[in-house]
């Protein structure tokens, strides 16, 4: 069924039901399974090896599995044959092969170009600073968002950004992939991107209630959507195809932040159009919200 200006308010309520239990199953993966942090948070140890380039990653991650007991990461540095593998620090440093002598079954010369130990201090460090600075970022938006609109009409936005958020979380948590300082920066980008959407269709509803302050407010958020669904598609599908090539081009290093985006991107452009109108509605938005007060001359 296609969607036209009499059906709107029910795919938007549609939507922002599926909206709210989709944030609902993202709390809950992320309560129970947790987030797989990187070694930039946990610390652990960073090598990097020059191979011979016919070698494949599902030749060396067994063998360095098998020989220091945990899951290692192996990726590709940029360069044919180059790798990065990181992996927790050993318990027992004594009876732990050298990447040299885990790799000789592959019958071809191991240099090791260099290695580096994150400390757990230093994890700890970042892992603070990157939520201080999650934080600040969220603060200053509901700052921006009380000061630029009236409650009713900045909620819609505020939840809209928690959901993406949560989402974008809660995705990381469900497939366990790996969390780190790349995906944290692409989260802290993702508040940036879903504020820009709502901002645009709030500034757009205002407007609206202003100039028809007799129109009934349902009527007023799917003229706002209709009059910025075009600008918001092409922006989104432009971006889009950005964050796809760097997903496909950038290789292991940027995987992370590619998937991050992405999710981030669809559900920001999602979540502005349905919850970012739906809540101010349930609120009992009106015109009169922003229509000025008259000044009386009693004291």
């Amino acid at each position: 069924m296609l969607i036209n200006m009499k059906n709107a308010t029910k795919w938007r309520h549609f939507t922002s039901a599926v909206s709210v239990l989709l944030m609902v199953f993202s709390i809950f993966m992320i309560a129970s399974r947790g987030l797989n942090w990187g070694l930039d948070f946990t610390g652990g140890v960073v090598s990097e090896v020059q191979l011979d380039p016919k070698i494949t990653s599902s030749e060396v991650e067994p063998l360095l599995n098998a020989g220091l007991h945990q899951e290692v990461s192996v990726v590709s540095a940029g360069e044919p044959g180059r790798w990065v593998l990181r992996y927790a620090v050993p318990e027992s440093t004594e009876q732990v092969q050298s990447i040299d002598q885990l790799l000789a079954p592959l019958a071809t010369e191991v240099n090791v170009l260099n290695t580096s130990i994150v400390g757990p201090q230093v994890g700890q460090e970042l892992a603070e600073q990157g939520g201080l600075a999650l934080l600040v970022a969220v603060l200053c938006i509901m700052g921006y968002l009380s000061y630029r609109f009236e409650w009713r009409l900045a909620s819609g936005s505020l939840f809209a950004l928690a959901h993406d958020i949560i989402f974008a979380l809660g995705f990381f948590a469900a497939t366990q992939m790996e969390f780190n300082l790349t995906v944290l920066a692409a989260v802290m980008a993702i508040l940036g991107y879903s504020l820009n959407d709502s901002i645009i269709i709030a500034d757009r509803i205002r407007e609206i209630l202003i100039a028809k302050p007799n129109k009934p407010i349902h009527e007023i958020n799917n003229e706002a959507i209709a009059a910025t669904i075009s600008r918001t598609l092409v922006t989104s599908g432009t971006t889009l195809l950005t964050v796809s090539a760097l997903w496909l081009l950038g290789g292991g290093p940027l995987e992370g932040f590619a998937i991050a985006l992405f999710i981030g991107i669809i559900t920001g452009t999602w979540s502005s159009i349905s919850v970012g109108t739906s809540l101010p509605e349930l609120f009992g938005l009106r015109a009169e919200h922003y229509m000025p007060k008259p000044v009386t001359d009693e004291p």
